[in-house]
């Protein structure tokens, strides 16, 4: 692809995501920006929540890890159906109840301030992480295969994507992120229905030859039964992907906000179990995508490309894209794929962030509506920072596939904010709020000391994606200890 082209394709995409966001943006104020003023249409938050949900690490990332660890990833996948369904009648229900902005206004009236901080600066941290991950991934897949051959810096790149998204969303907020999210998410599934209709003609077979082949039953297999030690058996595979599910949606300011535009409970709850039933048939789709790349590069004697001396598998959907056997067409499509895979989750969590900080830590509702918009602007370009500067700091650390790493990091995060909102919603005890903050900082500690075990205790036993309800319930466990009693 020429670079002529490639620019043209960015150029072209972006203007069409600040024309979207120019149409949408209704009011600046920031009634508008947080919440859209509830009048969403679910079935459009829905579909856009998929985008958001899958991002750039579905993207690249599980095709990738079908290599080593064939389908089992769809494990975690079953778990998160059941998770969405455990938000959609049990989170929601108190959300719209107490009719709040940000979900972590919850712990403050349950608890007092120093939990709703203490919550808040959790999601704080997930959603910063977690972000920069989802964009470092698809801005390492540009700089590669792309804006190496043109002498420009990942810094660079990395400023420029995040200008980008800055520059369609900091007016329209949530109202504009829905509209967009919807269109990516449409770019991104049609870009794997592509892929996989190339790549399958590329080897003689059609997607149904190929599906009955010995290579795609021997890379699908699912589940793990017979390995407890494993982290990918399927029991801690399934309870760790449900209590993902619970944190990285329900207990998430980004995925909420979106729930919360929504007219009323029950158009919230339909929403979420559609987004949830779609989700789960596409990330199986970007599994079998994953598989016809590992039969490509066996085929054509291809080797795992190489991140700093190292091999790794997230960029093989790219290698394969950009790797002149497809002509031009498929190129493009990878490119607006990916980049609608990277800002569909981007553009959300940029946003949240900015409302979470505004509302959980400078208080905004006490100023007029001018300093409000003040503060709402200088919050957005902060988190925008904040963001580049993390995503240059992963370059040079990662050493993991960002799915793991992503599933890792969220097993640290997210447990204090399980326990927290476990706690509230479960049992009737008050705390002693000052302390709140100490026991979600043990809780951490603890976790991490399990989590490496550096005194050998667990012997065989691999800690897998059941890190986060055991970071859960070690927080439940010390705000037991801290509650005020009776007399």
């Amino acid at each position: 692809m020429s670079s002529i082209l490639i620019l043209g394709i960015i150029g072209v995409y972006f203007l069409s995501l600040f024309a979207i966001s120019q149409l949408t943006k209704g009011r600046s104020d920031s009634r508008t920006f947080f919440s859209g003023n509830r009048n969403s249409k679910w079935y459009i938050v829905a579909f856009g929540m998929v985008g958001a949900s899958l991002s750039g690490i579905t993207f690249i990332s599980v095709p990738g890890d079908v290599g080593v660890l064939n389908f089992t990833y769809f494990q975690v996948v079953l778990g998160y159906l059941v998770g969405y369904f455990i938000v959609a009648y049990l989170l929601l229900p108190i959300y719209y109840k107490k009719g709040l902005t940000s979900i972590y206004e919850f712990l403050g009236d349950r608890f007092g301030i120093y939990s709703h901080k203490t919550g808040a600066f959790f999601f704080f941290v997930s959603r910063v992480l977690g972000a920069s991950f989802r964009l470092f991934l698809v801005a390492i897949v540009l700089q590669e295969f792309i804006f190496d051959q043109w002498g420009i810096p990942f810094e660079i790149t990395v400023t420029f994507s995040i200008l980008l998204i800055w520059v369609y969303t900091f007016q329209g907020g949530i109202n504009t992120v829905i509209w967009t999210d919807t269109i990516q998410t449409f770019f991104m599934i049609l870009s794997v229905l592509v892929s996989i209709f190339f790549i399958t003609n590329s080897f003689g077979q059609t997607f149904f030859e190929f599906l009955d082949s010995k290579f795609y039953l021997e890379k699908s297999q699912v589940f793990i039964f017979d390995d407890f030690y494993n982290k990918n058996y399927f029991i801690k595979s399934f309870l760790g992907g449900m209590f993902i599910t619970i944190c990285m949606t329900g207990l998430d300011q980004d995925m909420m906000q979106k729930n919360l535009t929504c007219k009323n409970l029950n158009d919230a709850q339909k929403n979420m179990i559609v987004f949830s039933l779609v989700l789960v048939f596409v990330t199986f789709v970007f599994l079998i995508l994953g598989s016809i790349l590992f039969k490509y590069i066996e085929i054509n004697d291809i080797l795992i490309p190489n991140l700093n001396g190292r091999p790794n598998t997230d960029l093989l959907f790219p290698l394969v894209a950009f790797s002149g056997d497809f002509g031009i067409i498929l190129p493009i499509i990878f490119l607006i794929g990916l980049i609608a895979a990277a800002y569909s989750s981007a553009d959300s969590a940029l946003t949240s962030l900015t409302t979470s900080f505004c509302v959980d830590f400078l208080n905004i509702e006490q100023y007029n509506q001018k300093k409000q918009n003040k503060i709402r602007v200088i919050t957005h370009v902060s988190m925008s920072i904040v963001l580049l500067i993390t995503i240059v700091i992963y370059k040079n650390l990662l050493s993991t596939s960002v799915i793991d790493s992503l599933l890792i990091i969220a097993g640290f995060t997210y447990g204090p904010l399980l326990g927290l909102f476990s706690f509230g919603i479960f049992t009737n005890h008050k705390i002693h709020d000052k302390f709140s903050v100490i026991v979600c900082i043990l809780s951490v500690v603890f976790t991490t000391l399990i989590f490496y075990d550096p005194l050998s205790i667990f012997n065989k036993y691999q800690i897998g994606y059941e890190l986060l309800p055991i970071n859960g319930l070690i927080t439940f466990l010390g705000l037991f200890l801290i509650r005020k009693t009776t007399t």
